[in-house]
């Protein structure tokens, strides 16, 4: 078994995707890091999984705060002795027209969304490549392959998320490095309660295509079945979104009429 005695650190486990994938891969034989700035949530999550002390280790962090990103990694490594998969999964939405956002909600979202992934996995890499083994997963979006009105910033940070990784994975292969990225569609998460208006406040409403969305549990275990054969791209959602990648690929024109807006 692949995640046999692995040591798999998850950020943005204390709630949505990240919680289904700390519940889901808690039914295997693993130790769990997870990681989020709320400890009360990440000790919530902890308890679900049912995993003794000994496999599982609390990590608040906040994904903003850069300089402390290495002192995080020596910590897993104190606790686990190594790093075996890290999931990248906390970030942010949004929900605003680019007439209506201020500048700074982009910076915002390319802080959290990709630069702050782009330090942890600096942080990380010298010691998959000591090991010459280690995997990481990023969770991207389907609105990075496809941008979509109200998420101008938002897609472009995770198609940003996409390309580095491409880079990442060429890189990494003589040292035996797994990249696995994941682009979800709707998924049924407080993303968008959680999302940036266009002044930087909470979106704080569930979307329709958001509720309808497909369950967490079931995204986490798609998930999971992509680490174990070490997929490099996976979509995950629905019909509509999923098959949108590939009409984008084929049929560009079709997909941009589709997704303007009419005036009101």
């Amino acid at each position: 078994m692949y995640l046999d005695q692995k040591v798999i650190w998850i950020t943005g486990a204390s709630s949505g995707i990240g919680e289904a994938l700390a519940l889901e891969l808690a039914k295997f034989p693993v130790k769990l890091v997870l990681s989020a700035r709320r400890k009360d949530e990440l000790e919530r999550v902890a308890l679900l999984t049912g995993l003794s002390s000994k496999d599982l280790f609390v990590l608040p962090m906040d994904m903003l705060d850069i300089s402390s990103m290495s002192q995080k990694v020596e910590d897993v490594i104190q606790r686990f002795g190594n790093i075996d998969i890290v999931i990248q999964n906390a970030g942010v939405s949004q929900r605003s027209m680019v007439k209506d956002t201020v500048f700074q909600v982009y910076r915002d979202l390319m802080e959290i969304n990709f630069f702050s992934i782009v330090a942890l996995t600096q942080a990380v890499l010298p010691h998959f490549t000591q090991r010459q083994r280690g995997h990481f997963v990023a969770i991207s979006s389907v609105a990075g392959k496809i941008g979509t009105p109200l998420r101008g910033g938002y897609g472009a940070t995770k198609h940003a998320v996409i390309a580095f990784f491409d880079s990442l994975r060429a890189e990494v292969f003589p040292d035996n490095i797994d990249v696995t990225v994941i682009c979800p569609g709707y998924i049924k998460t407080q993303i968008s309660f959680n999302a940036l208006s266009g002044d930087g406040s909470k979106h704080n409403q569930m979307d329709a295509n958001q509720a309808k969305g497909m369950l967490p549990d079931e995204c986490a275990r798609q998930i999971v079945r992509a680490i174990i054969a070490k997929k490099s791209e996976v979509y995950i959602g629905g019909w509509y979104e999923v098959m949108g990648v590939y009409l984008k690929r084929f049929f560009p024109n079709f997909v941009y009429k589709t997704l303007r807006l009419k005036k009101s």
